[in-house]
């Protein structure tokens, strides 16, 4: 069993207090940039893009994320006190919102750059799952995330304070009662879908469609999250329903259906698109030596 109890704050700076939540959502920006970035160079796609593109979908996703987050807490936490929307600690976001936000936010963001969004789609779905699993331990410093009393050997435990209404400490004791720890799952879901898709991509980029790895990503998501939602006591619900249980179905229906509309309508597999790039880099370079060469 996991008795530490750890704070929220990783470092206070006079007055400002530095939030676990917040570095770990930056470690995972940044670890999400690494797998990017490397994913875009060994396709033969330029990443230089990628930095101004992660920091607009970042904050798409800080926004949607949040708006998801108080529309779920509005009534435990907002609703007599709406000033704490917009004031920090901003520990609240809600994936599936960010997701939404973030993707068209990407969508957009492409557009205007006159690429590929499905090709950039798939380079930046391991990138996901990186975010997903470094950013999920913010929810540890915070003491949340978690599903029912449990004797697993991993069961963490949740200060009184910390506790939903449906474990109270009065009938749930501090010293012997620890809980499921969902924010764990999600980020072995993010780490093992982040190799995944890594090996896919590698193993069978020939016969993959553009497309297929973000499809991937909507399935993966949605279905694991569907079953941790059945794991909480402090669900937001729409007409007795699980919230999220209701995007994660949506998302696995439009993972689903991206994968099969792209392969019917004969999308280019990953590697026709590779090296269409990598064709496209070699003729810019040998443009560059030429002007180069030439250049008094």
């Amino acid at each position: 069993m996991i008795d530490l109890t750890p704070s929220p704050i990783a470092v206070q700076i006079g007055p400002i207090p530095i939030y676990w939540y917040g570095v770990g959502y930056a470690l995972g920006l940044a670890l999400a940039y690494l797998v990017i970035t490397r994913e875009a160079r060994r396709r033969g796609h330029d990443p230089e893009p990628i930095a101004n593109g992660l920091i607009v979908v970042a904050v798409a996703a800080l926004v949607g994320g949040r708006l998801y987050h108080v529309i779920d807490q509005w009534g435990t936490l907002y609703a007599a006190n709406p000033i704490r929307v917009i004031l920090p600690p901003y520990t609240g976001l809600g994936v599936y919102g960010g997701l939404v936000t973030g993707t068209i936010a990407a969508a957009i963001y492409v557009r205007l750059k006159r690429a590929s969004f499905w090709t950039w789609a798939d380079i930046v779905a391991p990138g996901l799952f990186a975010m997903q699993a470094v950013a999920r331990w913010g929810n540890f410093f915070n003491q949340e995330l978690y599903g029912p009393p449990t004797n697993l050997p991993w069961g963490i435990a949740i200060s009184c304070d910390h506790r939903i209404e449906a474990y109270p400490c009065s009938t749930y004791p501090f010293a012997t009662t620890h809980f499921q720890p969902l924010f764990l799952y999600e980020s072995i879901s993010g780490a093992l879908g982040l190799l995944a898709l890594l090996f896919v991509a590698r193993r069978f980029a020939d016969r993959l469609r553009t497309g297929d790895l973000l499809g991937t990503f909507f399935v993966w998501y949605g279905a694991v999250r569907f079953g941790l939602e059945t794991l909480r006591a402090d669900n937001w619900t729409f007409f007795g329903v699980p919230t999220a249980q209701i995007f994660s179905t949506l998302f696995v229906i439009a993972g689903l259906g991206v994968i099969a509309w792209r392969h019917r309508s004969r999308a280019p597999t990953l590697d026709e698109v590779d090296e269409g790039a990598r064709d496209e880099a070699a003729a810019r370079a040998t443009v560059v030596a030429v002007d180069a060469s030439s250049s008094p």
